[in-house]
């Protein structure tokens, strides 16, 4: 079973900036679109940045543009999540997710789109 494990939250105050990590089971090359999201208390999952593997493409949440960029590192089989500027209105759960079905081939910030998720990592950010 194809596994995601999120690493790398925190607590940072206003400004401050953060990498998460998705290590990623199986073969790298399987993995055909990824992405973050987050939910807050009382919020929906709300997409934020997604990849592409093979096109590189990438897309973002307006909120985070400018501020977040994702990547992924085939060799460590892991996709990243820089975010800086960080404000306290991006403090939530953040949760990586996969898609390994060949049909979806553009970034997507749809989570219906994804059928593998991993369990979460907090991020807060105080004023």
């Amino acid at each position: 079973q194809a596994q995601l494990v999120e690493s790398g939250g925190g607590s940072v105050q206003t400004g401050g900036s953060l990498r998460l990590s998705c290590a990623r089971s199986g073969n790298p090359y399987s993995w055909y679109v990824m992405a973050w999201f987050r939910q807050g208390p009382g919020t929906e999952r709300e997409g934020v940045a997604s990849i592409v593997f093979r096109a590189s493409e990438t897309d973002y949440a307006e909120s985070v543009k400018g501020r977040f960029t994702i990547s992924q590192d085939n060799a460590a089989n892991t996709v990243y999540l820089e975010m800086t500027g960080l404000k306290p209105e991006d403090s939530a759960k953040y949760y990586c997710a996969g898609s390994r079905s060949p049909w979806l081939n553009r970034a997507s910030l749809t989570p219906g789109d994804f059928n593998f998720w991993g369990q979460g990592t907090q991020v807060t950010v105080s004023s």
